[in-house]
């Protein structure tokens, strides 16, 4: 899985404003809608609700925070009749709490959404995620970026992991 087929444009939010991390778990699942990331096998007929992304996604909260240091927290879940991986990318306006395992704010924040039987897919897309955004450099760009469409090319990027 690539990157450039995670996020796409519509999928990023700039400028996200949240008060709580529930809120911001709300938001995001609201963009995952909006933008189209939670197309589903059975056709538009059937609508992947915001409440079941939040409901997945604090579920598996429960079980650890996904705020994995540095200002970054990549929630996830798998949601029932998703057709693909997709992720959802925002940065934050005002760097929020969010148990994270350096006790540090979050103000970048990546949903990840995968089908139920995405199993090795998925934990592909969230090493990739995660590689991707535990570089030093790659976060002052994302948080120096002017706007989602540099956000989105900055996501997009592809770099050999094994660069010398």
């Amino acid at each position: 899985m690539k990157t450039e087929t995670l996020f796409m444009p519509a999928c990023i939010n700039a400028k996200l404003t949240a008060d709580s991390k529930k809120q911001l778990l709300q938001e995001m699942a609201l963009l995952a809608v909006s933008c189209g990331a939670t197309l589903q096998q059975d056709g538009p007929a059937s609508k992947i609700k915001v409440r079941d992304i939040v409901s997945a996604v604090m579920e598996r909260e429960r079980l650890g925070s996904t705020g994995v240091g540095n200002g970054v927290a990549i929630p996830h879940a798998r949601i029932e009749g998703l057709m693909d991986v997709r992720a959802v990318f925002a940065r934050l306006e005002t760097p929020l709490d969010y148990d994270a395992i350096d006790e540090r704010p979050v103000d970048l924040v990546v949903l990840l959404l995968a089908p139920i039987d995405a199993g090795g897919e998925h934990l592909k897309a969230l090493a990739q995620i995660s590689r991707l955004l535990r570089r030093e450099d790659m976060r002052a760009r994302l948080r120096d970026a002017p706007d989602g469409e540099s956000l989105h090319v900055l996501l997009s990027e592809q770099r050999s992991a094994s660069a010398a």
